[in-house]
């Protein structure tokens, strides 16, 4: 009898055993596919695998135009508007959520895929990643350094001089902080192409890669309702012709 129960014992082990190395397998298998990674916050580990904002939160076309219609058309001459600096938007990269990371490389661990870490700072600093560029449609290997780092730049959709002759120039320092860390009007993109685009607005500039103009526009056309940003005629009109030619 005695012998009878050790044998159960041991077979119950056994199975716990196993049921413990499967959901263990499991586990690992959803970390590396990224689907719960940054639900445990596994950003270091560079097993996620996918990146880059959602373009769902930007809502349908007829939504966009419906918005652009309701922005306010700048009427104000150039010459009233105070000079720009980026000083007034304070800190670069500061951390505004208080998380304990600069805007810079939380954009960096939202937008690029298989993500390298800096051992010393697991959870923040990003050292290498790949970035499907939405601007160009090329797929970049970034490299933090000295040399390298230039090659992926966190872009403003909305550029902050843009949104300072927009209404931003009425704003006060803490306000105008905050919009400049707006993870919404931030994306990591094509270094060459985000100094190709300068301050541009939409008549002036669009991303080289025509199947991102749409959701470009869609993103500057939240950006500036959100925080009740104008735009000029010849913006409006440029982002209306985008827009009728989206699906």
């Amino acid at each position: 009898m005695l012998t009878r129960r050790k044998g159960l014992r041991r077979s119950r082990l056994l199975i716990a055993a196993l049921l413990i190395c499967a959901i263990v397998g499991v586990v690992f298998a959803l970390v590396r596919g990224g689907i719960i990674g940054g639900a445990f916050g596994l950003w270091g580990t560079g097993l996620n695998s996918s990146s880059g904002p959602s373009d769902s939160s930007l809502g349908s076309v007829d939504d966009s135009a419906k918005a652009l219609d309701q922005l306010p058309v700048l009427q104000v001459r150039s010459e009233s508007v105070p000079r720009y600096s980026r000083d007034e938007f304070g800190q670069r990269w500061a951390d505004v959520d208080r998380n304990g990371c600069d805007t810079r490389n939380d954009i960096l661990r939202r937008d690029l895929r298989s993500l390298q870490m800096k051992t010393s700072s697991p959870n923040c600093v990003v050292v290498g990643g790949i970035l499907d560029d939405p601007y160009t449609g090329r797929t970049i290997e970034f490299r933090k350094g000295e040399d390298s780092s230039d090659q992926v730049q966190i872009d403003h959709v909305v550029a902050l001089a843009n949104a300072w002759r927009s209404g931003a120039w009425q704003w006060d320092a803490t306000r105008r902080q905050e919009f400049a860390n707006d993870p919404t009007n931030l994306l990591a993109v094509d270094g060459n192409a985000n100094q190709d685009k300068g301050a541009s607005r939409a008549d002036q500039w669009l991303p080289p890669n025509a199947r991102y103009r749409c959701a470009y526009v869609q993103r500057q056309i939240v950006v500036k309702s959100s925080w009740g940003l104008g735009v000029t005629p010849r913006e409006k009109k440029a982002m209306k012709a985008v827009l009728d030619h989206c699906e």
